[in-house]
């Protein structure tokens, strides 16, 4: 069973910058992940793809975020980052680390929640203008 720690999030003024990492753990074979991602969720809206990364290093990004926000893996230490600058007052959300299997049935796309079956339980940034 695959378990997802995430951290980093907080506070942070318009145009400012936050790191988030996620901890995986309880696998035993990286090589079983298909592709790791982040989503985000603000109240009353539903949740949304921010970022996701193969198990080869290749990117898929929300157009909202390209250019601002980059996802990376460290292997070695089995953590997944989201880097985010130029923050906006409307990503106030909690953001999510997620996981998809090799073996995973559901396929959305690479930036769809249906895709992934492994979940954090999430770290809130807030973004005040």
């Amino acid at each position: 069973q695959v378990q997802l720690v995430e951290s980093g999030g907080g506070s942070v003024q318009a145009g400012g910058s936050l790191r988030l990492s996620c901890a995986a753990s309880g696998y035993t074979n990286s090589y079983n992940v298909a592709y790791m991602g982040w989503f985000r969720q603000a109240p009353g809206k539903e949740r949304e793809g921010v970022a996701a990364i193969d198990r080869d290093g290749r990117t898929r990004y929300a157009d909202s975020v390209k250019g601002r926000f980059s996802i990376s893996r460290d292997r070695r230490e089995d953590t997944l980052y989201l880097q985010m600058n130029s923050l906006k007052p409307e990503e106030t959300a909690m953001y999510y680390c997620a996981w998809r299997d090799v073996g995973a049935a559901i396929w959305a796309g690479y930036l769809a929640a249906q895709s992934y079956n492994y979940w954090g339980q999430g770290t809130q940034v807030t973004v005040s203008s």
